[in-house]
């Protein structure tokens, strides 16, 4: 019987074997810190051979967009009680330094993960990336503008650090907990699975040969689909996507015959297969870049490879 478990492991050692390009990696999100879904990518992507830090909000930060704030003392918990009343503004776990929060936006965990926490963890040098998410739920078209975890993404690239955004169409907002004591829960399940498949594209981006792996002021946009209707990793296909429909657009070409990708919704959604949509957005407008843009990001990514819908 298939078990998400054992295609992590399997696609973490396949896909990885300790390649040389980026090993410290900042991680983040908008959902909180002590999320099912983030912890579960936090432990694939240290089992993978990466060094990662953790840095995300306090509390369920969702729809928060590029928004900044000051972080704050708490005046509430840390969602699932992880942290009490009071507890200071940026905070991390007794038993390891490396899981963070931050009690601001998603924005601000991940600047704070790259400016302030990469330095004091990763021997006094940077991160060389930022994944945020896999969200839960999908962040696709027009949502991208409110996204906190695309935000995170796009704060990451302003500052000079490459990054992509991950999401999910399943998953629920529980605790990190639950991996263990629940571990064939829905919620669980489409953590690891989400979670494989991460580890896959970033390995793969990695290995390419391509220099910068992706374009300055550029973030990738990855959605998955329903894991409950898409279990095995293993099945999935990568389809380049565009964030907005736009019939006088002109597209990279990756499908014989077609000069516009999908729509990211149109991917995601499909009842033919189980397709990831990946966009290709500007930090700064989170809508989709030109061709040219589009065309180099295909260079790096001809070791996945893209697909076509058809």
């Amino acid at each position: 019987m298939y078990h998400p478990l054992i295609a992590q492991a399997a696609l973490a050692v396949s896909f990885l074997a300790a390649a040389s390009g980026p090993r410290n990696l900042v991680l983040s999100n908008d959902d909180g810190w002590a999320t099912a879904q983030i912890r579960a990518q936090f432990d694939a992507l240290v089992d993978a051979g990466y060094e990662v830090i953790l840095s995300a909000p306090a509390v369920n930060q969702s729809g928060k967009g590029s928004r900044s704030k000051t972080p704050t003392t708490l005046d509430e918990p840390c969602e699932f009680d992880t942290c009490p009343v009071g507890s200071p503004a940026e905070g991390f776990n007794a038993s390891n330094p490396r899981l963070n929060y931050v009690n601001g936006y998603p924005a601000d965990a991940a600047r704070y993960g790259i400016q302030t926490l990469s330095r004091q963890l990763f021997d006094g040098s940077g991160p060389d990336f930022l994944v945020s998410g896999p969200n839960i739920g999908l962040n696709v078209g027009i949502s991208t503008q409110f996204s906190g975890t695309v935000g995170a993404a796009a704060e990451a690239s302003k500052l000079g650090i490459p990054a992509i955004a991950f999401s999910g169409a399943s998953g629920s907002q529980v605790s990190y907990t639950t991996l263990s004591t629940s571990p064939d829960a829905p919620s669980t399940l489409a953590a690891h699975t989400y979670a494989a498949l991460t580890v896959r594209f970033l390995s793969t981006l990695f290995n390419s040969t391509a220099s910068p792996f992706l374009p300055p002021g550029v973030i990738l946009n990855v959605n998955y689909p329903s894991s409950e209707r898409c279990p095995d990793p293993a099945s999935y296909r990568w389809v380049l996507a565009r964030n907005l429909w736009n019939p006088f657009a002109t597209d990279v070409q990756v499908c014989e015959g077609s000069a516009r990708l999908p729509h990211e919704a149109e991917v995601v959604r499909s009842e033919d297969g189980c397709f990831a949509s990946v966009a290709v957005i500007s930090a700064e407008t989170k809508t989709d870049v030109g061709r040219a843009t589009q065309a180099a990001v295909v260079e790096s990514l001809r070791g996945l490879p893209l697909s076509c819908m058809d």
